[in-house]
């Protein structure tokens, strides 16, 4: 008997790693993400970026400038990491942030015309790195999310 084996030893239900859906969603997480880095980097932007700037599109899109705050409800991020992300954008001329005139706390954003560009490109390859890897996937991966959400 291995010192692992003894009375205090963890134990698993499952007979490897394998047969763990977590395990495996998480190695299927790792790859997906690996994807998502290569279809991004011709557009020199990260995955958080990217969600960030196309968060901030569709909002903008659809329901005028959005907040900060909105932001990150839309893509459930961390609200100051998306402070962070999001000044790293404006820096790189992808998007503006004015101040709110109704609340001196808050920062409307828009997305600029090099953003406009910059994500019109990134958009189409991380659709299609996502149309190819989950192929015949989709009522799964749906299924997953709805249980996701709080």
């Amino acid at each position: 008997m291995t010192p692992d084996e003894g009375a205090g030893a963890p134990r698993s239900r499952f007979d490897g790693p394998g047969q763990s859906p977590g395990f495996l969603l998480w190695r299927v997480t790792l790859t997906w993400q690996r994807a998502m880095r290569a279809a991004l980097a011709p557009h020199d932007l990260t995955h958080v970026q990217f969600v960030l700037l196309a968060t901030t599109w569709w909002l903008a899109s659809h329901e005028g400038p959005p907040s900060q705050q909105k932001v990150a409800e839309q893509a459930g991020t961390d609200a100051m990491m998306t402070s962070q992300v999001l000044r790293k954008l404006e820096d790189q001329g992808l998007i503006t942030r004015e101040p709110d005139p109704h609340d001196a706390r808050a920062r409307r954003l828009a997305v600029t015309d090099a953003g406009r560009g910059r994500l019109k490109g990134a958009l189409k390859d991380v659709e299609r790195v996502d149309a190819d890897f989950f192929a015949g996937h989709d009522d799964l991966v749906r299924g997953l999310v709805s249980r996701a959400k709080p």
